[in-house]
């Protein structure tokens, strides 16, 4: 059964993740680097250092959200990055942030359905994707089209959540990421829903092998997994 935001709204997926992102948009960035213990920031640079060799140019951030990870991208140099995401809240937290850091000119945030992107073929030096891919509608479509709009030669960079295999960790977390995250995120955001969403949907996910196997499947190469913080996320690179 497809895993869904709010259970008795007969609305698609994507149009729930909308609503759900646009409703906590106004904390989302607080709420990730507190029930994260600021982590995430670690590991968005870790996923970012695997394109400095490549020194990409112009690079897609697909489900920008409010702008997080292409903010980090910014280490790279590129000329332009384009930041697309379907939540209109979360872009206009994200437009600000570009505006205060002065980087406006660089960073252009666009609304943009992964499953549908805007754009001509082989038109990326890189594209990068930070806890988004989980929730396309469609994961393969989603995908499919990043391949499409990706550069041949070019490389894939997709943070995101999985789950822990760690005889010892992996009762600690279950215990926090089903109890403590959606008490913790009702009480910031009001959406009692949206932090009950994220392990369920990070439970639903086909992460590690299962995933890279996806994207074999759709014709990337190259694919590789690589577990981080015992495997709570998990960062996954290749190439067209």
């Amino acid at each position: 059964m497809e895993v869904v935001p709010y259970k008795n709204d007969s609305a698609s997926k994507k149009e729930q993740v909308a609503k759900m992102f646009n409703s906590i948009s106004g904390n989302y960035d607080f709420l990730n680097h507190f029930l994260s213990f600021g982590i995430d920031i670690g590991w968005r640079k870790k996923a970012i250092q695997l394109l400095q060799s490549e020194k990409p140019q112009l690079i897609l951030d697909v489900a920008t959200g409010t702008g997080d990870f292409a903010l980090q991208a910014l280490a790279l140099k590129p000329t332009k990055i384009i930041g697309v995401d379907i939540s209109d809240g979360m872009l206009e937290v994200g437009r600000k942030k570009m505006i205060d850091k002065g980087v406006e000119q660089i960073i252009e945030l666009r609304n943009g359905d992964s499953e549908n992107l805007p754009f001509e073929e082989n038109k990326f030096d890189a594209i990068i994707v930070a806890f988004g891919v989980r929730n396309f509608g469609d994961l393969k479509q989603g995908l499919s089209e990043m391949l499409r709009v990706l550069k041949p030669g070019g490389r894939v960079i997709i943070l995101e959540f999985s789950r822990p295999t760690s005889f010892l960790f992996k009762p600690l977390y279950n215990f926090y990421f089903r109890f403590i995250t959606p008490t913790i995120g009702k009480f910031f955001s009001n959406d009692s829903q949206a932090y009950s969403y994220l392990p369920e949907s990070v439970n639903a996910f086909p992460d590690g092998k299962l995933f890279t196997d996806i994207l074999d499947q759709l014709g990337y190469k190259n694919t590789s997994c690589k577990p981080l913080t015992f495997g709570v996320s998990s960062l996954y690179s290749a190439i067209k």
